[in-house]
């Protein structure tokens, strides 16, 4: 069903009633789950956005985010979990079993097909015909895809196990799995293969050891912790960030500071939670101070920033590349956004062709400012244009006639000065533009490049919004910027097909947040001032946005 790329209709943060609804949808749909589970996946505190998409062909699909992954999408009221969390609670659902290359056509939009189902000798699992049903692979218990049985399990095995056996929604590398941070299944063993691996050796042995690895692990996890930490408070957390939640300082900071090969982990630890590790490095080490600002919610308000512990940390050079988790864009792992390098240029016209011609510059050809004033200057010199009596003047010949001057300037002007002449050159140009990004080929537009627009609009009764356009031009995707930009002001954000343009999405966001935007434009992205167009429209100080 994801196979091809769907528009997103609007992105939005849940109210409290709808999660505590979503919430109560969830464990009807699936009762395995223990209240625990649920909180942990419909969370009362963390970001939870509602995205709403109509798919390639058209149907509506509602997807619920949480820390930028989605974890249930909803097709026609019926409630269906994503990769990411069956990965997470993989006997959330009953799982037919299948060849590894089977994956690739599944990834492909084909459904799956009896004769590929490997049955185990303890028979197939009891669906009836229309249940959700997973697909995991042979040799791993981890969820690979998703969709609803054709039959039941007893209509499979009379059938002599022929025909279609599972209606596919959802695949680990279709494009629902790439809306969120893209990591790959985790290795589950069957049950079968732990064991066996238990039955290889002394029971008791077997025990010690696996009591002596867990401690090592835990002692490895502490020290990833730790160094994740001194990392984030170092490389990325600056002064004027604080107050911090500790969840986005755990989500956005500590785990892109992962190295790479390592997962960031912090249940594995011997602290377990993060708000005990946090205690740890404020009572025992005095590093920074954590206080509830709001009930049940914890902020870093303080960092001790010249601590001997924090001046003394070197960061080494695999940090921060891991694929260890989401962070608020998406991915731990994600290359971070760089603006193009953009250079005005002018393309030559048919009338200027025959002044370009003895440079090979034809038609269309597009050249810098720069590189036109020199081929301006080998014409000249070339063809001895330059005035014998005064040599800031360019006699004009039949060529620069034609290209150059008016019909009413034919019989009046002889003679042009070198700027006049570089001017003239420009004007009768088409001016252009070139957009050179990080690691991409250099690309060239007609036409000035159009600015970032920030514009705010009334709706209703003195409703405002902020409406965000052209941010495809800098290669800024608008449902990133979105995100980011409802993360920030914790308000409602759509996006929109702009006006007149096939290709091209407006993001829309409640209130007057122009001041905002411009930060994030400016201070995350980079984008030079004077491509942004509409920062005057920010609130001023004392008034009412």
């Amino acid at each position: 069903m994801f196979e091809k790329a769907f528009r997103v209709k609007s992105n939005t943060v849940i109210k409290g009633s709808d999660r505590r609804k979503l919430r109560a949808d969830i464990s009807t749909a699936f009762p395995s789950l223990s209240p625990d589970e649920l909180s942990e996946l419909v969370p009362n505190k963390d970001e939870l956005n509602v995205v709403k998409v109509y798919a390639h062909k058209g149907d509506a699909v509602t997807f619920y985010v949480l820390h930028k992954n989605p974890i249930f999408f909803q097709l026609e009221k019926q409630l269906y979990p994503t990769v990411y969390t069956l990965w997470r609670y993989p006997e959330m659902l009953p799982a037919l079993k299948t060849w590894p290359a089977v994956l690739q056509k599944l990834v492909g939009g084909a459904d799956l097909m009896l004769p590929g189902v490997v049955v185990p000798s303890c028979g197939l699992p009891k669906v009836a015909c229309g249940d959700c049903c997973a697909i995991t692979v042979v040799g791993n218990r981890a969820p690979v895809a998703v969709g609803t049985v054709t039959m039941s399990s007893l209509e499979m095995m009379n059938s002599g196990m022929k025909g279609k056996g599972l209606n596919v929604l959802h695949t680990y590398m279709d494009q629902l799995w790439a809306f969120g941070d893209r990591s790959v299944p985790p290795t589950i063993a069957t049950p079968h293969e732990a064991q066996e691996a238990l039955a290889g050796g002394d029971e008791s042995g077997e025990e010690e050891g696996t009591g002596e690895e867990g401690e090592q692990e835990k002692e490895q996890m502490d020290e990833l912790l730790l160094q994740c930490f001194f990392h984030a408070l170092k490389m990325k957390v600056k002064k004027s960030d604080l107050p911090l939640l500790t969840s986005t300082f755990l989500r956005n900071h500590m785990v892109s500071c992962c190295p790479s090969g390592k997962q960031l982990d912090i249940k594995k630890s011997s602290y377990k939670k993060l708000s005990k590790f946090l205690q740890c490095m404020q009572k025992e080490h005095h590093l920074l101070q954590v206080k509830e600002l709001s009930k049940g919610v914890e902020s870093i308000v303080e960092v001790d920033w010249k601590h001997p512990e924090l001046r003394s940390f070197i960061t080494t050079e695999d940090c921060g590349t891991a694929d260890c988790g989401p962070n608020e864009g998406g991915g731990g792992c994600e290359v971070p956004y760089h603006p193009p390098e953009i250079t005005t240029m002018y393309s030559v016209t048919a009338r200027l062709e025959p002044l370009f011609q003895d440079a090979q510059k034809r038609k269309g050809a597009a050249l810098q400012p720069a590189e036109v004033r020199a081929i301006i200057t080998d014409y000249v010199k070339k063809n001895e244009l330059v005035d014998e009596n005064n040599k800031n003047f360019v006699s004009i010949n039949p060529t620069l006639c034609d290209c150059l001057l008016e019909k009413s300037e034919y019989q009046e002007i002889e003679k042009l000065k070198w700027d006049d002449l570089f001017t003239r050159t420009l004007g009768k140009m088409q001016q252009c533009h070139q957009l050179q990004f990080p690691g991409q080929p250099a690309v060239v537009r007609k036409g000035p490049v159009e600015p970032i627009d920030i514009s705010v609009a009334s709706r209703g009764s003195n409703k405002k919004v902020t409406v965000i356009k052209n941010l495809e031009v800098f290669g800024l995707d608008p449902s990133s910027v979105s995100a980011a930009l409802q993360h920030r002001v914790q308000a409602s954000a759509v996006l929109h097909a702009a006006p007149g343009s096939k290709d091209r999405v407006l993001v829309q966001i409640q209130g007057n947040q122009v001041q905002h935007v411009g930060k994030l434009l400016l201070d995350e992205y980079h984008i030079p001032r004077k491509y942004i167009q509409g920062l005057d429209k920010a609130p001023k100080p004392g008034k009412k946005k």
